[in-house]
């Protein structure tokens, strides 16, 4: 099973980067770094396995609007607004691009699974890996279903928060571009390559309609809208082959211009499971980001690119995640409970159908059985897959 897993997965990358070809290596590449890398990656194929298995497909109640592609690294500090020094830099579930609405234990299963695959990886043994499990699960209860406030938020992302609110707009102008004449453009490279010709035809009527649809109260003014450079951009790991542009606009000046990132989105990976939700596939992002968490970024919206459905953000310096590998050991364990809690409170939010009641201990004993099934299978289709990569000299220069 693990090879047939391993060459489904092969299959899956070779569709998604068919019309960027070279980033199938660099996908390979970033997959074949452990489990947990392997999980992050190789989200349709966690829902194959949900589709054609029962004892994991099914759970303890509750519906409504899932993360989708939820696990321990897709939690990070962003600035709710955009207005510099006054809107609140938080910590929160930062990615809807799989949302979809759905059962939530399924988002739980996600994230256990991703959890005990990365124990070994932040120096633990089994044991240890299976106590984080359960300490996400209890405050995800918690959060889920309790009403109490949310606690101080643990020392690592104290520290984290800190940190980015002192970031300034010319830190990250500085580190993504460069100054040519009186204005700036991306630096070509790993992150950014100029855009195939079709779709950069398209990029300043995508944007106008983005802008079109912010309200009024948010929009900025025309003048710092002035588009100065387009690119595509490289980034993540299950999203590599999708169309994504980032858009470098004016701002307010030279040393304060402004990045705008738009990203394709297509249906959920859970669609294999549950088909295909009804709403344009950009909108059904924006709408899920909205339901589950309290402060959204500003400046999210949708567009158009040539047929493409586009959800586009406004960078902001503030945009970080944990290194989880600089995480002191008795720091995780707080750490996972906080991740459970956030999460417990944004199905709350998005909630369609709300359980008649909090799940018990028979429940959560049952998360932790399907976690370690399905983590099994994840690290055995891992390892399957970097032989297979190995052996057929993928990522040969």
């Amino acid at each position: 099973m693990p090879r047939a897993l391993a060459g489904r997965q092969l299959a899956l990358d070779e569709e998604r980067t068919a019309r960027f070809p070279f980033l199938l290596r660099r996908k390979l590449a970033r997959m074949s770094l452990s489990p947990l890398a392997f999980l992050r990656g190789a989200a349709p194929l966690f829902y194959e396995l949900v589709a054609s298995h029962s004892e994991l497909r099914d759970g303890p109640s509750g519906q409504g609007w899932l993360v989708g592609d939820a696990h321990v690294e897709n939690f990070g500090a962003y600035r709710a607004g955009v207005q510099e020094k006054t809107d609140p830099v938080v910590y929160d579930l930062n990615d809807f691009d799989d949302a979809f609405e759905g059962p939530w234990h399924l988002d739980v299963l996600r994230v256990l699974t991703s959890l005990t695959l990365a124990g070994r990886e932040l120096g633990g043994d089994g044991r240890q890996s299976i106590a984080l499990v359960r300490a996400f699960l209890g405050g995800y209860v918690d959060g889920a279903f309790g009403d109490r406030r949310m606690p101080r938020a643990p020392q690592p992302v104290a520290e984290l928060l800190a940190q980015v609110e002192r970031r300034s707009p010319l830190e990250l102008l500085e580190a993504r571009t460069r100054v040519h004449g009186a204005r700036r453009r991306f630096v070509r490279g790993q992150r950014y390559v100029d855009l195939p010709d079709g779709v950069k035809d398209g990029v300043a009527s995508a944007f106008a309609r983005y802008v079109r649809g912010l309200p009024p109260a948010e929009r900025p003014r025309e003048d710092h809208l002035e588009i100065w450079d387009a690119a595509q951009r490289i980034a993540g790991t299950g999203s590599l082959g999708v169309i994504r542009v980032a858009v470098l606009v004016r701002g307010k000046g030279r040393d304060a211009a402004w990045i705008f990132d738009m990203k394709e989105q297509g249906e959920p990976s859970a669609a294999v499971a549950f088909g295909a939700p009804p709403l344009r596939p950009a909108v059904r992002v924006e709408t899920a980001f909205r339901a589950c968490v309290a402060r959204p970024p500003k400046l999210v919206g949708t567009t158009e690119l040539l047929g493409h459905s586009m959800f586009v953000r406004k960078l902001t310096p503030q945009e970080d995640k944990l290194d989880l590998t600089h995480v002191r050991g008795h720091d995780l364990g707080p750490l996972a409970t906080y991740g459970g809690l956030l999460l417990g409170r944004a199905h709350a939010r998005g909630a369609t159908k709300a359980p008649r009641r909090p799940w018990d201990a028979a429940d959560v004993d049952a998360m932790v059985e399907r976690s370690i099934a399905m983590a099994s299978l994840h690290e055995g289709a891992y390892l399957a897959l970097a032989d297979e990569v190995r052996r057929r000299q993928l990522l040969a220069t």
